[in-house]
């Protein structure tokens, strides 16, 4: 089990985890993860940590198939600006491998930010603290558990 596996069964909400076997040379882990899947790969939602101007650390959590638009993600958290954190600070914050970031059971609860595109599907996949595995879960559950919000951050 995982942190992220382990705060959704804590939270007795409706989940289910999905694996597959991960292939290191694959150029995109949420891609990946479509395909392997058999989903959309706008029903696959990746974790983004970025710095903000004030020095702390914030997650979005947008499409694989799209990118962050750092200036909407500053703007849903009030800050004046945004960009992508370090790779080192966000394993170090998160306590997660790249490419195995999930928004859920991260070592510390940052202010989290979801596309509303989210909210086109009964349920979308984040990482499940692994590379290879995924949780599904309602966008609306995820948003309650990070005390996260819904905004427009895909470009």
């Amino acid at each position: 089990m995982t942190p992220a596996i382990n705060s959704v069964e804590k939270a007795k909400l409706p989940f289910k985890v999905h694996q597959y076997e991960h292939d290191s040379n694959a150029a995109s882990y949420g891609e990946e993860a479509a395909q392997k899947l058999n989903i959309s790969a706008s029903q696959v939602f990746k974790t983004l940590v970025v710095a903000l101007d004030s020095g702390v650390l914030a997650v979005s959590v947008i499409p694989v198939s799209h990118q962050l638009n750092l200036k909407a993600m500053a703007s849903a958290v009030k800050a004046k600006k945004a960009k992508m954190a370090e790779p080192k600070a966000v394993e170090r914050s998160s306590g997660y491998v790249l490419g195995g970031v999930s928004p859920l059971g991260q070592k510390k609860l940052l202010k989290t930010v979801i596309d509303q595109q989210a909210l086109d599907f009964d349920t979308i996949f984040v990482s499940a603290g692994r590379r290879g595995l995924e949780i599904e879960l309602s966008p609306n559950d995820l948003a309650m558990m990070l005390q996260a919000s819904f905004a427009s951050l895909a470009k």
